[in-house]
């Protein structure tokens, strides 16, 4: 699987890695491995589905970063049959647009909110109040 970290992902695990309370290494990795995994929940994965020469269900490989990638692992086997991709959208995105996803790309801003866009009314061309009747956000703030 290849990943392209991106700025929001490596500010996250920069923010844990610079953090002074742990108190020891084992604490810092858990608490790492804990955000990487919460990082990866929140993109959207490609998986290669297989189905042998008489249609029977085959082979499913996943996750990959993106079709190309899929697509070139596919044209390495040598099984027979036909693949598919079929793109798996992100777990992470579908809890945060209910639960908000605080200070992450493309979410509000706003200190308590956190909620995805769509979540906010449109108020003229800008985005107005959060949509989540237990929100206290007034506006969308895009950075």
């Amino acid at each position: 699987m290849r990943l392209t970290p991106r700025k929001e992902e490596v500010e996250a695990v920069k923010a844990l890695l610079e953090d002074p309370t742990f108190e020891s290494a084992d604490q810092m990795a858990k608490a790492v491995i804990k955000q990487v995994g919460e990082i990866l929940q929140m993109r959207d994965w490609v998986a290669l589905v297989h189905t042998w020469k008489d249609g029977s269900r085959g082979l499913n490989w996943a996750p990959f970063g993106n079709e190309a990638e899929a697509k070139s692992f596919a044209n390495k086997l040598s099984i027979g049959g036909t693949c598919h991709l079929v793109k798996l959208y992100a777990p992470g995105i579908m809890l945060a647009n209910v639960d908000g996803k605080k200070g992450w790309k493309g979410w509000c801003f706003h200190p308590e909110c956190g909620h995805a866009p769509f979540t906010h009314s449109l108020a003229s061309a800008a985005r107005g109040a959060c949509q989540i009747p237990t929100c206290p956000c007034g506006k969308f703030q895009q950075k």
